[in-house]
Parts: structure tokens; sequence; C-alpha cells
């Protein structure tokens, strides 16, 4: 009688501490890009906060009692007191009443409770998996740094919140709104290339030869301008320039507009002149979608790919696609919150996709 063969062991704990199985990879990637989707829903609710000009509602930060929303009526009058000391109101929302404040509070209440989720979403798994030793120390590290640099966005958050305070403003200044927009990107980048790594350890091109090489370099130059073109949707949002010159693809019938250069010194019309930011914001978009379709025309075309590496090509040429449609209708539409809000999302997506190319190309 044959012996009995012992029963398979669960070969995600039964690894070494510290040494990350199949098993533990996909569980430790599919928790990340959990993460990545919630910092998704963080930017959406954040382009919903500045579009309905509810990001000054909260006059105060309070990182851990502020979780608790009021509970009385005297707590609401409280809190609506105090916004009633800022111009914003005075300017935008008199006379819109408690009832009226209380929109606009909960949008910004959301904001950050979500923000405070994803913390915990973020640290109490990390614990779980560095305990159990399913990740490596280095990996730990890396992602307990990923939750002191969320813990810092929320204060960069709040650095912007408090610009809009001042006697003569009734939103936040342009480049404190691109500094916490930035900084939500490079954490939302960094998270996600390191899902990917982990999923995909192993790089399934040729990386030497010379033919992957050029839509590698080509795929860098249109991830440069796409971040760039993401800054310059910063500022455009920020000095509020969507809501002029509501046409496409001239500018008030001109292709670039009459009064693009209209402060000195010149440079400071990319960040002020409404005129200069939108037309710069537009032909940004533009080189970034005819740069990627160089990457697919060469790309496609390129043998020795790998099928992650193909798919992800599609999916880009799509995706770029989408969020020009995106920019166009919500410019032609003045700005609703719904397409602003979905453009500003998708913009995220957009550099996902462009990170999974630059990740299935990448060098062993």
């Amino acid at each position: 009688m044959p012996a009995q063969q012992p029963p398979p062991a669960n070969t995600a704990r039964t690894a070494p501490r510290g040494v990350m199985t199949e098993a533990s990879r996909r569980l430790v990637s599919g928790w990340l890009f959990a993460l990545c989707f919630m910092l998704l829903g963080m930017i959406a609710i954040g382009g919903v906060t500045r579009l309905t000009g509810s990001g000054l509602s909260i006059m105060d930060w309070q990182p851990v009692s502020g979780i608790i929303p009021p509970l009385s009526h005297a707590e609401w009058e409280r809190l609506f007191a105090l916004y009633q000391t800022i111009p914003q109101y005075h300017l935008q929302h008199e006379g819109f009443g408690l009832e009226g404040f209380q929109k606009i509070f909960w949008a910004e209440w959301i904001h950050r409770f979500w923000g405070r989720l994803m913390g915990l979403t973020l640290l109490l798994p990390l614990l779980w998996f560095t305990l159990r030793g399913m990740i490596t120390r280095a990996l730990a590290v890396r992602l307990f740094v990923f939750f002191i640099l969320g813990g810092l966005q929320g204060a960069i958050g709040w650095f912007m919140v408090a610009s809009g305070f001042r006697p003569d403003s009734t939103a936040v200044e342009p480049v404190r709104l691109v500094l916490h927009l930035s900084a939500a990107l490079i954490l939302y980048a960094a998270i996600l290339w390191t899902a990917f790594s982990i999923r995909w350890p192993t790089p399934e091109t040729t990386p030497q030869a010379p033919h992957i090489r050029a839509v590698r370099g080509l795929a860098y130059c249109a991830t440069s301008l796409l971040c760039l073109t993401i800054l310059a949707g910063g500022f455009t949002a920020g000095t509020h320039a969507g809501f002029l010159f509501n046409s496409f693809p001239l500018m008030d019938g001109h292709l670039i507009p009459t009064d693009y250069a209209q402060l000195s010194p010149f440079w400071l019309n990319w960040f002020v002149n409404k005129a200069a930011v939108q037309f710069d914001h537009r032909l940004l978009a533009t080189l970034t979608a005819l740069t990627v379709g160089a990457v697919l025309l060469v790309g496609l075309r390129t043998r020795g790919l790998g099928i992650r590496a193909q798919n992800s090509l599609i999916l880009l040429g799509w995706a770029v696609l989408i969020q020009y449609a995106l920019g166009v209708t919500t410019l032609l539409l003045v700005v609703p919150v719904w397409a602003g809000a979905v453009h500003q999302t998708f913009a995220a997506v957009l550099l996902g996709v462009m990170l999974l190319v630059l990740h299935s190309l990448r060098r062993a």
C-alpha cells in the first residue's frame, strides 16, 4: 500500500520570513492596487471640493478629533459662524444659510475622512504583513515611508487651505493647489510602481534590443510631457482659467490668444495670466497626445515586446483619447462639477497607464 503523501504546505506561511512567495506577492500587490484606487477616489473628491468651493468650509485642522463630524446643532452653528468670518462667505455664499453650509461642509469632511481612512488602510495591513514576515525588510521600510508621506500630504493640504483664509482671498493659492496635487500624484505613482514591481518582478522584454530602447525613450518623453500637462492643468484649475475661452481649437478666434504675453516678466504669464495658462495646458495636452501616438506607432510595430507591454500600449492609446476628449468636453461645457472632477481624476488614471507601459518596458 503506497505511503500517503503529506498535504501541500501553505507556501505563503512556510516560506522563510522576509521572503515573498507568489501567493504573498499577489496579496500584497492587490492591497497596494486597492490603495491606488482609493487615491483616485481622493483625487476625485478633491476635484469636487475645489469646484463647489467646499474646501474652505472647515477652518481648523484636527488630524485625530476631526474624524468626528458635528453632533449637535450648537456645534453646527459654531462652525457656520466661523465660516462667516472669511471673504469666501461674503463674496460667494452669503445668505445661503446653515443648510447650504452643511452641504459644502460634508464635501470637505468626506475629503479629509477619506484621507484618514487611506492612512489606516496603509498602516494596519503593513504592520500585519511585517509581523508575519510576508514582506522583505526593505519593502516594509519603503511602505512605512509612504505612510509618512501620506501624513505629510495632509499637512500640505492644510497649508493649501490656509491660503484661502486671507482677507483678500476667496480661494486657495494656485501654487499651493498645484503642490498639493503634485504630492498626491507622486505618492500615487510611487505606490503604483511598487505594486507593479511586486506583481511582476521580472521584465518580459529583451532590454538590450535597440528598437525596444527607442520605444522606451519615446515613452519616457510622453510621460514627461504628461506630467507637465498635469501641472499646467493644476494652474488652469487654480486660476479658474477654464471658465474663459470656452471654444476649441481657437481661443477667442485666435490659435494663440492675443493677450498671451501681457505680463512682465514674461515667465509670470505661465502661472498668472489666465489666457497663457489655458493655452499652455492645451498645447502640452496636444503634444502629449501626439507623442503617445508616436509611442504606439513605433511600439506596436516592434518585435520582441511581451504580451503585457503590447496590451499596455493599446490601453494607453485609448486612455489618452478619452482624457483628451474629457478635456475638450469640460472646456466647452464651461467646467461643470462632474466634468471637471472626472477630467482631473482620469489624468491620474492616464498617468497610471503610462507607468504600466514604462514598467513593462523596463530594464532588468
